[in-house]
């Protein structure tokens, strides 16, 4: 069950935290009072789509928070919504939305104001159907089946029937892999090939310089000889000038060194015209690949991958094309069996609801209705192969009719309730309606309280509503009641709820025979409330 629920700056509700209790709780107020705010909490809670529009004048952002009890275990949910975007959190933790929408998937449901609109439309009646098939597997196989025939549908539009053009393409793209793959240009070769046509195309002044170096190098060794016999001939005279010839005889030795290198270099250095042409020819090769498939090897190599990749697509068309029309014969006739499997289990289930919501009507102040949805037979689409169309008679002697031409709006509110508890709804622990007894009084109100109090005999009912008749048979009572741009939130009891079903029934909230009248139907609905029937 719900237990609490923080609301801060959601709308026009500043701050508010209510407790819930078992059982069927009403929230009531003036139109306007921002009652369905706390079912918009709840539904936020539950991963619903936050749109800053929620955002209250009371703060920059707005949260919500709920704490639930679900088989024994104590479970808080949170989100906060700011001009942004919003956030989510379980237990504390940052989760993303669709983490809330999957954990209270089953347990929460919610049963909005447009529902009765929603329910003349196939799409909602279809939704509805498929909560009571028998198996899943029908729904899955149809959509297995969808999928195979849209993609065989997929590769016959890409052929698009001109196999010359693809053809054509498959040439091209061979021409284009066999270039990159014959030149065979390995990464950073660029960069090598560089520094290497820079080389063998400087090997002549280079060879010439060294030479120069040599000659000069080889004068300054013959002109030194006579300062290392004159330091020699100072240290023999002077032994303290020993430092000075260790200097000159080290100059002496580093020349006769550097002498014996630049000869060698010089001797090396050769100009190679054959080689410096292969260089500036596989230069000018990966000049034109530059041009052709990208500013350098890695951008060439990343070309010729998608290259290979869009070839390798294409031979596999081509090779299939000859049995496309064999496979999409064979994905149409699996898709048209799925259909008709699809179509049978959706009447059995349309027969089930029906006869049940029938049921549910007739404890709804209906004397003999008549519900009926017919499934017939249509072009595949995504959802099926088969139409839907929901007819309802408020009385078994009178013709059905689409329902969104012949139900009132007092009709459409109870048979919305009455689908929603045949196809499901009732095995979820807390479900709740937003005012769902729109057009809905008399005699006819509470039936609707006495069958929603009944409902929340094994699970929590939470109930926007604007009459007192169905108010009179919630366990708690909440009022949301508004003052200037701000609304409060609070949980009455006693005295304060029968003034809040004096305000329902007339208006006046102190009067003294409204009061007299509050009491009567809460009385009234205490001694109407039963076990929930079975079946």
């Amino acid at each position: 069950m719900l237990d609490e629920l923080s609301v801060a700056n959601l709308g026009i509700i500043d701050t508010a935290r209510v407790g819930f209790m078992p059982g069927m709780v009403v929230v009531s107020g003036e139109t306007g009072a921002g009652k369905t705010l706390m079912l918009g909490a709840l539904r936020l809670l539950a991963g619903a789509p936050a749109r800053s529009a929620l955002i209250g004048p009371h703060g920059k952002e707005a949260r919500v928070e709920g704490r639930f009890f679900l088989d024994g275990e104590e479970l808080v949910l949170a989100r906060s919504i700011h001009p942004g975007g919003s956030r989510a959190y379980l237990d504390g933790r940052m989760v993303p939305a669709r983490a809330l929408a999957e954990r209270l998937d089953g347990v929460v449901e919610i049963v909005g104001q447009h529902d009765p609109i929603a329910i003349t439309r196939p799409r909602a009646v279809r939704a509805l159907i498929d909560l009571q098939l028998e198996s899943d597997r029908v729904v899955a196989g149809y959509a297995e089946a969808w999928r195979a025939l849209r993609e065989v549908e997929a590769l016959r539009t890409e052929l698009g029937g001109d196999m010359r053009a693809l053809e054509r393409e498959m040439d091209l793209l061979a021409y284009q892999v066999g270039e990159i793959d014959r030149a065979d240009f390995n990464p950073g070769e660029d960069m090598a090939l560089e520094l290497e046509a820079r080389r063998l195309g400087n090997a002549e002044e280079v060879a010439d310089l060294l030479a120069e170096a040599h000659r000069d190098l080889g004068i300054a060794r013959d002109r030194v000889g006579p300062v290392v016999d004159a330091a020699r001939r100072v240290r023999d005279l002077d032994p303290s000038r020993g430092g000075l010839t260790e200097l000159v005889e080290a100059l002496d030795a580093t020349l006769t060194d550097t002498l014996s290198v630049t000869r060698e270099a010089w001797e090396g250095t050769e100009p190679d015209p054959e080689a410096l042409a292969r260089a500036n020819q596989r230069l000018n090769l990966l000049g034109d690949l530059r041009r052709k498939y990208g500013s350098d090897i890695e951008e060439i190599h990343s070309f010729r991958h998608r290259a290979a990749t869009r070839l390798a697509k294409i031979a596999g068309l081509i090779e299939r094309a000859s049995r496309l029309d064999g496979e999409h014969a064979a994905a149409t006739g699996h898709l048209l069996e799925a259909g008709r499997e699809l179509r049978v289990a959706r009447r059995d289930s349309a027969t089930r609801i029906s006869e049940s919501a029938c049921r549910h009507l007739r404890e709804l102040g209906f004397g003999d209705p008549l519900v009926r949805v017919e499934i017939g037979e249509a072009e595949p689409r995504p959802f099926g192969a088969d139409t839907v169309e929901l007819l309802f008679a408020s009385d078994s002697r009178l013709i059905p009719g689409p329902v969104g031409k012949v139900a009132s709006g007092g009709e459409l509110s109870r048979l919305v309730l009455a689908l929603r508890l045949a196809s499901g709804t009732g095995a979820a622990r807390i479900v709740a309606f937003d005012e769902i007894d729109s057009g809905v009084g008399g005699t006819t109100a509470l039936a609707m309280g006495a069958k929603l109090a009944r409902l929340s005999e094994d699970r929590q009912i939470l109930c926007v509503s604007h009459l007192p008749q169905v108010a009179a048979f919630a366990d708690s009572h909440i009022v949301v009641e508004r003052e200037g741009p701000r609304a409060c939130v609070r949980v009455v009891e006693e005295d304060a709820r029968l003034r809040e079903l004096s305000r329902m029934l007339s208006g006046l909230a102190d009067s003294e025979r409204g009061h007299h009248h509050a009491r009567e139907l809460r009385s009234l609905a205490m001694a109407r409330r039963a076990p929930l029937p079975t079946g």
